[in-house]
């Protein structure tokens, strides 16, 4: 049988990996829940670049992927199936054979596999990790234990709305500045490869020494002439090598925490994530999910390394009889308002409703901020441009008013 890796969390909300063998990705995740692990990943374990393996990968370049809109339209149209009274085996057949999604139609087709022999829809579900997060599953169980599985549905269709909406909203927090340096650097190229060395040609039949910026100017432009593959190969080379260190978790949580520290953008993202957060613990909290798990799992919703290690050590904080309140002062990522939010709701027993104000709050700011953005941006942008002009205009019309003054002087 083939050997897969996986990686999970115990009961305790640690992490645990390591390999197991099994016929499927599935029959490994059922050995997992036996042992009391969820699951997070499973994949085949490498075995020295088998050709079958290196086959199924090339396949699945090709394979339909299951989008996050996949799962949103799944988890609205189960509630509404649900809701109407229509038995779980009918609803899932039904949307089976009405999903376009090929992935999507054997995903849903291997859960009816897995209810036809007993299985709990949550266990079911829990078969395929990376369709699933752990907190839909979290929640789907709190749905089964309380016999309210329908609300549930309706909630996470909900929360997975919200999720959508800001993460959009950081990809457009994100997406202008991005665009303005992207078009600065393709400028600077154009300018130094083509306008440059046009003028210094020009400079050249005039035989009279030119001005320090424009010898400046002139040197880093032959540079570029003669090296300009040397430079895009470098900065394919920094973008693969971005990519490999970002998919690291060392590389992924420090460029989380960079992230939020970027001028302007960064504080967006800040408060979309802690958004996302909010709105999550909100949910479990509300349906029933202990504090402890509901921060075990909300910690892999938020997107961000460096904001779920924050909130995983404020689940060990709580897990050591800490107030929810001083774990969240121990994260020092909540403002003192959201942590005045907390405290009233701790006290007063409406954490819950607290913490969906909180997400409320963030959601307004995000927005604001993002109508703000270009306010924020031009001034910064002003003052690159002019710079960039500046120096243009100093290293190619010095030497020109000095022919000037020259001519005239004759």
């Amino acid at each position: 049988m083939p050997a897969f890796a996986y990686r999970g969390r115990d009961a305790t909300g640690a992490v645990v990996q390591g390999v197991l063998e099994g016929a499927t990705a599935a029959a490994v995740a059922d050995l997992l829940f036996g042992s009391g692990v969820t699951p997070l990943e499973i994949k085949l374990a490498p075995t020295g670049g088998s050709k079958q393996a290196t086959a199924v990968r090339i396949f699945d370049l090709f394979a339909d992927k299951i989008q996050h809109v996949d799962i949103l339209l799944f988890t609205r149209q189960l509630y509404t199936l649900l809701k109407a009274g229509v038995p779980i085996m009918r609803a899932l057949t039904g949307l089976q054979e009405s999903s376009q999604n090929q992935a999507m139609r054997d995903t849903l087709g291997q859960v009816r596999e897995s209810l036809d022999t007993g299985r709990e829809l949550s266990v079911s579900l829990a078969r395929h990790p990376k369709v699933f997060t752990p907190f839909y599953l979290a929640m789907v169980r709190v749905g089964e234990m309380t016999g309210r599985l329908e609300e549930i549905f309706l909630r996470l269709f909900d929360h997975m709305e919200f999720e959508r909406f800001m993460r959009e909203q950081v990809k457009s927090a994100l997406r202008y500045p991005s665009f303005v340096v992207a078009a600065m650097v393709i400028a600077m190229f154009v300018v130094n490869i083509w306008v440059i060395p046009a003028f210094a040609n020009v400079f050249k039949g005039f035989g009279a020494e030119l001005p320090l910026m424009t010898r400046i100017l002139i040197g880093f432009s032959d540079f570029m002439v003669a090296w300009w593959h040397v430079l895009i190969a470098a900065l394919v080379g920094a973008a693969f090598a971005f990519r490999a260190w970002v998919g690291t978790p060392a590389g992924r949580h420090q460029w989380d925490k960079i992230k939020m520290r970027i001028p302007i953008a960064g504080k967006i993202v800040r408060k979309a994530t802690l958004a996302r957060f909010a709105r999550s613990f909100a949910l479990a909290s509300r349906s029933g999910v202990p504090i402890i798990q509901a921060l075990t799992t909300v910690s892999q919703t938020v997107d961000n390394a460096y904001i779920a290690d924050k909130i995983e050590r404020m689940r060990d904080n709580v897990e050591r009889g800490e107030s929810i309140l001083r774990s969240a002062i121990g994260t020092g990522v909540f403002t003192p308002v959201v942590l005045q939010m907390i405290a009233v709701g701790e006290e007063s027993g409406s954490l819950d409703e607290m913490m969906e104000e909180v997400a409320g709050m963030y959601q307004s700011e995000v927005e604001y901020e993002l109508k703000t953005l270009s306010q924020q941006i031009e001034p910064i942008l002003i003052v690159m441009l002019g710079a960039m002009v500046l120096v243009l205009a100093l290293g190619i019309f010095l030497p020109l008013w000095d022919l000037g003054r020259v001519a005239m002087k004759r």
